[in-house]
């Protein structure tokens, strides 16, 4: 059973002044993985599946506890200690039938990400937790799809947009990690239950705003919302590229390896291409990227698709893997390896570096 875009259900969303029957097909089409089901996914999951998109994956590891109740309303006491989850899961059904399920009762972790998030659309972070929130980040900027993060405590909350392939991300708002453990908590401080209700709605709005292209997403602005007052503000920020980053995205998101990844420079390429054996050259980008430039006598395999076909390559051929700035094509470069591709690399800085720094005539976005 899938989801019908054409179903009575949505009658209302589909006469909606720029929406129309396209964009619930689109929604209908989609899958996007939220991690956490308590107070913020409370109001996020059941938003996104009585809104029709089509595949939700829920991530949570926790269990509910009777403090939760007040504001996690997809919860019941029936369900205290029972994984939040599964009880997420279970409302959701009897919300929408053919909405397609996952549960993953697991923390989310490095290492987890790439897998989790390989046909994903969007990722949403409703764990209100700052660790949780940058890996989230960084594995969305690998998989190269927007994060709609959110957070809420004692009377406020904010809500955001991440989109590292359209040039700004968590990062570049809170540049580092900091102690996981510092600040203070729902146990600690509190919070009015109408708070994660308001983010919470206001998140799932970027997310159907993101899969249809309906309206503009906060991107490189921040919402914040002051119960007491009843005001929200906009908070504008964008990315500084001379700021420093902590480390690769792939130490980031990816549980220790004991070989580092193989790369080849862009001059190398360069060089490897104009040789008389020349090897494998893989764009695994979106199509629309590669529209916009490619690395000629490149074969364009995107990143989601990479599983589909790797049965159907050879393994044993020398490939070069290469996206928009390296950080996906090191992740494809690690799958290939763990399926046998014994003599496979990627591009450091991707498509990017090898125009500003072998052909000038490409064009860069």
């Amino acid at each position: 059973m899938t989801v019908d875009p054409a179903s009575p259900r949505y009658a209302r969303q589909r006469i909606l002044a720029g929406f129309g029957p396209a964009a619930q097909e689109k929604l209908a089409a989609a899958h996007v993985v939220v991690v956490g089901a308590g107070g913020l996914g409370s109001y996020v999951l059941p938003i996104l599946a009585a809104a029709g998109v089509g595949a939700l994956t829920i991530v949570d590891h926790d269990v509910v506890s009777a403090s939760n109740l007040h504001r996690q309303t997809l919860h019941l006491p029936a369900d205290v200690d029972r994984g939040k989850a599964r009880s997420a899961a279970g409302r959701l059904a009897a919300l929408s039938p053919e909405t397609r399920l996952t549960v993953l009762e697991a923390k989310f972790e490095p290492g987890m990400t790439f897998d989790l998030l390989l046909d994903a659309d969007v990722v949403v972070d409703a764990t209100d937790n700052p660790a949780a929130r940058y890996l989230a980040n960084d594995a969305a900027a690998i998989r190269g799809i927007p994060l709609v993060w959110g957070s809420a405590l004692g009377y406020a909350g904010q809500v955001g947009v991440a989109w590292d392939e359209q040039g700004v991300d968590y990062r570049d708002l809170f540049p580092e990690d900091g102690d996981p453990a510092a600040g203070d908590t729902c146990d600690v401080v509190g919070v009015l239950p109408s708070v994660p209700a308001v983010i919470g709605s206001m998140m799932a709005t970027e997310v159907l705003k993101l899969l249809t292209g309906v309206g503009e997403p906060l991107l490189g602005r921040v919402a914040a919302y002051d119960a007491l007052t009843g005001r929200t503000r906009e908070i504008e920020y964008r990315r500084d590229p001379d700021a420093p980053r902590p480390g690769s995205l792939e130490e980031r998101t990816q549980a220790p390896v004991e070989t580092p990844t193989r790369t080849i420079s862009p001059e190398e390429l360069r060089d490897a291409l104009a040789g008389p054996n020349p090897p494998v050259l893989i764009d695994v980008r979106e199509t629309w990227e590669a529209e916009i430039v490619s690395i000629p006598g490149s074969l364009l395999i995107p990143m989601g698709t990479i599983p589909e076909v790797v049965a159907q390559l050879d393994s044993d051929a020398e490939t070069v893997v290469y996206c928009h700035h390296g950080v996906r094509s090191a992740r494809v470069l690690e799958f290939l390896e763990q399926n046998g591709f014994t003599d496979a690399r990627h591009l450091t800085g991707g498509v990017d570096a090898y125009a500003a720094k072998v052909d000038p005539g490409l064009a860069r976005y």
